[in-house]
């Protein structure tokens, strides 16, 4: 259920959780969740759908590009974070979207304090961000992983051709 379809796309934590800490107050459960989101995808849209399905909002942070280009090469990401940002905001499922700009999403879930923080079939529960999120009483759910859905894998087929 989309909270936010007007103001949802934000470059900075502190002035998205400045609209997302009021439905905290009036007990909306808060899910999170967080990638790369270069190219999208049909694996992408079922893992944020599914990730939808566990509470009232959906919180998505996108890695920027500095991140990206760390974990993925020095060719990615292809789409430049502001366009990701707005791309995944401008989803049905999706009630905020925001760049975030560390390696790691435990700085914001530190500050968002989520309910629910989800993860793709392709990790476990043993995550960075499960201390993070379980001491601020939320908890980690591990949705399904569309198998041979990525980013990476379309870039490989469209040079292939």
């Amino acid at each position: 259920m989309s909270v936010n379809n007007t103001i949802n796309t934000f470059t900075n934590i502190n002035k998205l959780y400045k609209y997302l800490a009021p439905l905290q107050k009036e007990g909306k459960s808060v899910v999170t969740t967080n990638g790369c989101f270069d190219i999208l995808h049909a694996g992408h849209i079922q893992y944020l759908k599914e990730a939808a399905s566990h509470g009232d909002i959906l919180v998505v942070g996108v890695n920027c590009d500095k991140v990206v280009q760390n974990l993925k090469g020095k060719n990615r990401p292809v789409q430049n974070e502001n366009d990701r940002v707005s791309i995944i905001g401008a989803l049905k499922m999706v009630d905020f979207a925001f760049i975030f700009y560390e390696d790691n999403p435990c700085s914001f879930l530190n500050i968002i304090k989520p309910d629910i923080h989800v993860k793709g079939g392709d990790y476990s529960e043993n995550i960075i961000e499960k201390p993070v999120v379980e001491a601020h009483g939320g908890h980690v759910v591990i949705v399904s992983f569309k198998n041979g859905y990525s980013s990476s894998n379309i870039i490989r087929k469209i040079a292939s051709k």
